[in-house]
């Protein structure tokens, strides 16, 4: 990315108005683009199931929706608390140089000779 990407990424550029000549074209190139693959991924027809069913059972809809939103932030906060609460014990490097060393040197149990070969 050059240097002209990157101030426009940082500062941003006037944002395109669908009725500016400048713009006209490439929105209307951008929404045919848009139409054309909801089209082909049969998205429009499955959009327009769901506003027909949202108009005739408003009430439920939203229930739906709001239920479904609210048990995604509760999993959310579950998931939150529970890496939280699994979190290893905080140790400093010198408590761990120690546990290595007391590993090193810990007899790993009765030390039995081999037999001598005659």
């Amino acid at each position: 990315m050059n240097i002209k990407g990157f101030r426009r990424m940082l500062l941003g550029e006037k944002m395109p108005d669908k009725h500016d000549p400048q713009y006209k074209e490439r929105y209307e190139r951008e929404v045919d683009a848009g139409r054309r693959f909801a089209k082909a991924t049969r998205i429009d027809k499955a959009a327009a199931k769901v506003q027909g069913f949202a108009n005739v059972h408003r009430t439920l809809f939203l229930v739906i929706v709001f239920a479904f939103l609210a048990t995604g932030l509760a999993w959310n906060i579950y998931r939150l608390t529970a890496v939280y609460h699994r979190q290893p014990a905080k140790r400093t490097a010198t408590e761990m140089q120690d546990s290595v060393l007391r590993e090193r040197h810990r007899p790993s149990g009765p030390y039995v000779q081999p037999p001598k070969e005659q």
